[in-house]
């Protein structure tokens, strides 16, 4: 039996976010440079997309360089930067004609203007698109997003637009920057990591979270039909008991 036989297709996640690990270690196990692995990544990307849409996934958030990330060698950096412009005006027309949207998460101004350009002109050109919603996040920190929004809420306090008794949880969520993206079923993390690594804090309350030791550039259809196998297997029961939810579901 074939595995997206066995997905319930009434139960595949409206949103799945990724923590594309293991590139650089992919590549070096193979004698080669670590932008080989960012490279070859690439291609799990485009499969990523190609399946979700299949499976009607609506959103997908991509953690493809962090704030932390600076830190790394600069020719990574400057490699990975490149790479991501290529890949942007690559893959913008085929975006754009199957319907996905581009979004970014991040402080994008922080980035090389060549990104930052191509970046707003993909999102410019894909902001009318409706099938599905890919999400970069680009020099992105959950803990810099969550003092933003606190920053935000503050001057609304001091405006007296609302009161603290007033800020709710609905209220701070729309002042991050995922305010109209709803928050992930599923978060993927490959390599074998187990950890969160400053990626979407406040939004992954609920998610259910699945790491794997497939480095991203092996992780294709096959192993991402099979995470959400694993993930339709699992119970959500959001604080409640067992019990709790068969009544609900009843």
């Amino acid at each position: 039996m074939s595995l997206i036989s066995q997905l319930d297709k009434e139960n595949i996640p409206r949103h799945i976010a990724f923590i594309m690990d293991g590139n650089g270690r992919w590549a070096k196990s193979r004698g080669q440079h670590r932008l080989f692995g960012h490279s070859s990544g690439v291609e799990s990307v485009k499969e990523i997309i190609k399946t979700s849409r299949e499976l009607g996934v609506e959103y997908l958030t991509m953690y493809a360089f962090s704030t932390e990330n600076w830190s790394r060698p600069t020719d990574e950096i400057e490699g990975l930067m490149n790479l991501l412009v290529e890949a942007i005006s690559n893959e913008v027309d085929e975006m754009d004609a199957k319907n996905v949207r581009l979004l970014t998460i991040g402080n994008i101004k922080g980035l090389p203007g060549n990104c930052y350009d191509s970046l707003c002109q993909a999102m410019e050109r894909t902001k009318n698109n409706t099938a599905l919603t890919l999400v970069l996040a680009l020099n992105y920190s959950a803990r810099q997003e969550i003092l933003n929004a606190s920053m935000q809420a503050h001057q609304l306090m001091l405006q007296s637009k609302i009161s603290p008794e007033e800020l709710t949880e609905e209220i701070f969520a729309s002042l991050l920057q995922t305010k109209e993206i709803p928050d992930p079923e599923l978060l993927i993390r490959t390599s074998g990591e187990c950890r969160i690594s400053n990626f979407l804090l406040w939004q992954l309350s609920y998610t259910e979270l699945l790491f794997t030791e497939t480095h991203w550039p092996d992780f294709r259809r096959e192993a991402f039909i099979d995470a959400i196998c694993k993930y339709q297997k699992r119970e959500r029961r959001f604080g409640m008991v067992s019990e709790q939810i068969k009544n609900t579901n009843e």
